[in-house]
């Protein structure tokens, strides 16, 4: 018998293409897909003519009712891995209802693997955003690091519960390898997070005086840094324990918005929580406080541990995530080699201009 692998959040971009991804990999038997929503069929189905190995069942279920601990059994189900805490769910899900199935549903889940002998491996995707974003971080997060201040509400806060109780479940089962995975800003051309609805508007608003420091990773890359945590280690590395996982790289938002082409627009801080209300109450962005936080402070994490003992490098930089991101959802309003080209034009001119009676040498 091969792995059989559980995996929720299957309807949105990221599970989905997990999902497409391990179907591929040598030794998976059956992947278990579940989610409240049917994943797009192209989703998950092979991508670029690639032969699936590996059978695929879909499960519509709601992760925060008993049901998870039937499938578990049913299928025999030896890897979990849980790629549902989100920043937000598909449909119109209010805010209540996304802590609901983040924290609520990540305790039912956990309480059911717990009461699940076949589980051996759980892998629980979550988030940079668990060290906040506060004035008097230190420059660099490693991973014992705590944050200054700890995140109020949100999905920031969402995610440090889920971490706590996946600790509190691995102290009640060492027989299983735990793997957490934080992961920086996630981006690329089908990204669907908060952060890549922000920078694909036309002008980019800015918290005035702050130029915050930004440190992405590539959803592809994401998706690989889930598959090693699958599966078991090889070549002296170590997937279990918590890891950041994050391109190399930081890039200010201003310099993001020059290679997106994006103009920005400065806003004072007072005017930063009504203009996210405003585009919340709109639809056009999720901007929540801890959005906001991080577009005035910035974070950046230390990877260290990812590369030396996760075993893991990104094949996308910071810079090279967001180039790919541009490539795709297209360049903004002022491309950076448009404006270079002017620049170039205008210096040109200015050269060939005659000089002026004030800068004629005199006899």
């Amino acid at each position: 018998m091969g792995k059989v692998l559980l995996v929720t959040g299957v309807a949105r971009q990221f599970g989905g293409r997990f999902v497409r991804r391990v179907r591929r990999e040598p030794g998976v038997d059956l992947v278990v897909g579940v989610d409240l929503h049917p994943p797009a069929p192209e989703l998950v189905g092979p991508e670029g003519g690639a032969v699936d190995r590996a059978a695929y069942a879909f499960a519509r279920a709601d992760i925060r009712r008993p049901v998870i601990g039937r499938l578990l059994a049913e299928y025999g189900v030896d890897t979990v891995v849980h790629l549902g805490v989100s920043a937000t769910l598909l449909g119109s899900a209010g805010r209540s209802q996304v802590k609901e199935t983040n924290v609520i549903g990540s305790m039912q889940l956990l309480g059911a693997v717990q009461k699940a002998p076949s589980v051996r491996r759980l892998v629980v995707k979550s988030t940079t955003s668990v060290y906040g974003s506060a004035p008097r971080d230190p420059a660099v997060f490693d991973e014992q690091m705590q944050p200054k201040t700890l995140p109020s509400g949100g999905f920031a806060k969402d995610a440090v519960e889920v971490e706590g109780y996946v600790r509190g479940f691995a102290r009640r089962r060492p027989d299983v390898a735990v793997t957490v995975l934080r992961f920086a800003n996630i981006i690329g051309p089908r990204a669907d997070t908060p952060l890549a609805e922000y920078l694909s508007f036309p002008v980019l608003p800015t918290v005035l005086g702050y130029d915050p420091r930004l440190q992405l990773v590539h959803e592809q890359d994401a998706v690989e840094a889930v598959r090693l945590a699958a599966f078991e280690a090889a070549g002296g590395s170590i997937n279990t324990g918590t890891f950041n996982i994050a391109g190399e790289g930081v890039l200010l938002l201003s310099q993001a918005a020059r290679r997106l082409g994006r103009p920005t627009v400065p806003v004072l801080p007072p005017a930063v929580s009504l203009l996210a209300r405003m585009l919340r109450g709109s639809g056009l962005a999720d901007f929540s406080p801890e959005q906001m936080r991080l577009l005035t402070h910035g974070r950046v994490v230390d990877t260290t541990q990812m590369r030396d003992t996760f075993g893991f490098t990104p094949e996308f930089s910071t810079g090279e995530a967001l180039d790919d991101f541009a490539r795709v959802r297209g360049r903004g309003l002022l491309p950076p080699e448009r404006v270079e080209g002017l620049v170039d034009r205008i210096g040109g001119g200015l050269l060939r201009l005659p000089p002026t009676s004030a800068t004629r040498r005199t006899p």
